[in-house]
């Protein structure tokens, strides 16, 4: 039995969709809200399979993992074709660097709870807090560009012509970076990498608009 309990706007749960779809395995979701009532991830239940309270949570084989890029690793190993950590060791270490840079650099200043500090803790106002979302989007974003775009590894997707975790990490992030309205001109790259994704049916599979939580 495999299980993934996520929220659709998640970026770290559209990561493990993505990896789930690219690799044609089957998996029941569990959506857990994270806003409904304070926040679902809070509640005892789902305390006790995560600790941190943070989504996603994957099951498998009555074991749980909490963390989306050691649950595509565990995925790669368990189910090794097609490989989302493909090539020689400098192209593996490649794409483990982009998707550690979006989940690492970039995510983690934009994380709900985060933006739930900064607008009731610390009292920023609405336009501040998106002023935040955009500083850090931009800023690893003008990074990656520049990373991705001269590196003699990129083919259609970020390393190479087929999708990576790379991808699996991207493409959640500019999700996000459209819903808070960051200009996407001066990153021609990533949105190349943007369109290739769109057209593979894993990723529209793994859309936030399509997930049963989504209404």
């Amino acid at each position: 039995m495999t299980t993934l309990y996520g929220y659709f706007r998640s970026s770290a749960s559209y990561r493990v969709r993505i990896a789930l779809h690219l690799k044609k395995l089957p998996f029941d979701t569990v959506p857990v809200h994270l806003l409904n009532q304070g926040g679902e991830q809070f509640k005892p239940d789902f305390s006790e399979m995560n600790p941190h309270s943070l989504v996603p949570v994957f099951e498998h084989d009555n074991a749980y993992l909490t963390q989306s890029l050691a649950i595509l690793e565990y995925l790669e190993e368990r189910c090794p074709m097609p490989s989302l950590l493909p090539g020689d060791p400098l192209q593996r270490a490649r794409i483990r660097e982009l998707s550690l840079a979006v989940a690492c650099e970039i995510h983690p200043l934009n994380n709900l709870r985060v933006l739930r500090y900064l607008k009731h803790d610390l009292k920023v106002e609405e336009e501040a807090k998106n002023a935040w979302i955009q500083h850090w989007i931009t800023l690893g974003f003008a990074a990656l560009e520049k990373q991705i775009g001269s590196d003699k590894l990129r083919g259609h997707f970020c390393v190479g012509d087929a999708p990576t975790m790379a991808d699996c990490c991207l493409i959640p992030q500019i999700f996000n970076a459209r819903r808070f309205d960051v200009d996407m001109s001066p990153y021609p790259t990533l949105v190349a990498i943007e369109e290739a994704c769109n057209s593979v049916p894993a990723f529209q599979l793994a859309h936030p608009s399509v997930q049963p939580d989504s209404a």
